[in-house]
């Protein structure tokens, strides 16, 4: 079964920007797609963007214009830049296939922190 490894998070102030990284066990291109998904405290995990093995994306309006997702399916990678964020944008960021956060692909990984403050 496939795994995923996030990475990229950290602290940083408000209006920053970080790439999250998303390694893969093995190969994502039989994914038709990839996702990403963050969950704060006390939140539901949600979606956060998504893209298809065309390459087109798709963000919910909290995060469009200031994240954009992208794969690499020959390094078996998928990343999300995220730029000018926002203090409601801390939460613990993983990446799966498919978009749904109620029934991921394989079981979550550990995810990576990210923490917009001040």
């Amino acid at each position: 079964q496939v795994q995923f490894v996030e990475s990229g998070g950290g602290l940083v102030q408000p209006g920053g920007s970080l790439r999250l990284s998303c390694a893969s066990s093995g190969s994502i291109a039989r994914y038709y797609i990839m996702a990403w998904f963050r969950q704060a405290p006390g939140k539901q995990r949600e979606l956060v963007a998504y893209i298809n093995n065309g390459g087109t994306t798709n963000y919910p309006d909290s995060v469009r214009g200031r994240f954009t997702i992208s794969r690499d399916n020959a390094k078996k990678t998928v990343y999300l830049q995220m730029n000018s964020l926002k203090p409601e944008d801390t939460a613990v960021y993983y990446c799966n296939f498919g978009y749904n956060p109620s029934q991921p692909g394989v079981p979550w990984g550990q995810g990576t922190q990210v923490t917009v403050s001040s």
